[in-house]
């Protein structure tokens, strides 16, 4: 009797020190939420190298999926890249932390016209990683002479050739232009007649899609897409065939960030890391890999030419003035997302 009684205690204590692992396990790890093909993979390992903190790194694919998987409290990051309009809005729903900049001395190297921007005015919940534009990219041996206009993406001339991407506020951005509204429009009116346009644009759209757009413009499965600046570079470098324009009516220029979400584990590592990311060496050899445009200054002065030649990595600054920053839509944000399911389900 007495034996089965050890053996038994001896199987909780097994059991309990099992859940002790499995719930503390990686627990010092950093854990990483990004975009998709959003960083130089080899940066997280070199990372790793020089610190000894593991980094545990995940992917999303929109500001939106991101913010409900926080938003529902059922996984926990150390370091998050929200996109400004989202970062005004987790601000505001107290959802960041605010940074300790004695931990990130290399916040200096960021060039200050990206710095102390409206979605965070002080700059204290996010450091700048990359910004950029959308705009059209298209095969030029596809397409019927040169693209200057958001008109394109509701030619019958391309019908089942044309991109959009799976993403609520960037599809809304040509739909609401080419009608004349801000792209943070808050009217009712306004918002349904850009949903009917996106929903009669539908029948002429091969696939909603998320990163997978570049692979599809690279190997001429379409002729024109939607598509963000970086993402551009990087299949201009592919295909040298593609080309990328901001149209004539105007876009959209946005600006991502490194921010913390409130409660995360290791916000001393997460600070570490953040300043890892703004040292020149790293920020260069980011840019570089992934095309988006860097906010190092320091970085930006080692740039090989090519690169600030290239007018969808560094847009002219007539472009750029044509351009809107989208901002958090409180409340209407409802409506957007309805109005999108709306063109989704049609």
């Amino acid at each position: 009797m007495k034996m089965k009684i050890t053996i038994a205690v001896l199987l909780c204590l097994a059991i309990l020190v099992g859940l002790f692992l499995f719930v503390h396990a990686g627990q010092d790890d950093l854990r990483v939420f990004n975009w998709g093909e959003y960083i130089d993979e080899s940066i997280l390992k070199q990372f790793t190298e020089e610190t000894g903190i593991k980094i545990n790194y995940k992917k999303y694919a929109s500001n939106e999926e991101m913010y409900a998987k926080l938003k529902r409290g059922g996984s926990r990051y150390d370091i998050i890249v929200p996109t400004d309009y989202m970062i005004e809005r987790m601000i505001a729903e107290d959802m960041l932390e605010k940074l300790d900049f004695g931990n990130i001395p290399n916040f200096g190297n960021i060039d200050s016209r990206f710095t102390h921007r409206v979605y965070d005015p002080g700059s204290e919940y996010s450091v700048p990683y990359m910004w950029g534009t959308n705009g059209l990219i298209y095969n030029t041996e596809m397409v019927h002479g040169e693209i200057d206009s958001w008109d394109v993406l509701w030619d019958e001339t391309y019908k089942g050739q044309i991109l959009m991407y799976d993403s609520m506020r960037d599809s809304f951005i040509p739909a609401l232009i080419k009608l004349g509204y801000s792209i943070n429009t808050r009217s009712p009116r306004e918002l349904e007649e850009a949903r009917d346009l996106l929903i009669a644009q539908k029948p002429l759209v091969h696939a909603y899609m998320g990163d997978i757009m570049r692979d599809s413009m690279i190997s001429g499965e379409a002729a024109i897409g939607l598509m963000f600046s970086g993402d551009a570079v990087y299949c201009i470098d592919e295909n040298p065939a593609l080309a990328y324009v901001i149209p004539k009516e105007g876009s959209n220029v946005w600006f991502d960030a490194v921010a913390i979400p409130k409660g995360a584990r290791n916000k001393e590592a997460a600070e570490l890391f953040i300043n890892f990311l703004c040292r020149p060496d790293i920020a260069l050899k980011n840019t570089e890999y992934i095309g988006f445009s860097t906010v190092n200054a320091e970085a930006f002065k080692m740039l090989p030419p090519e690169l600030l030649e290239n007018p969808a990595y560094w847009p002219p600054d007539e472009a750029i003035d044509r351009c809107e920053l989208l901002m958090d839509l409180g409340d209407f944000a409802g409506e957007f997302d309805r109005a999108w399911t709306m063109v989704l389900a049609k």
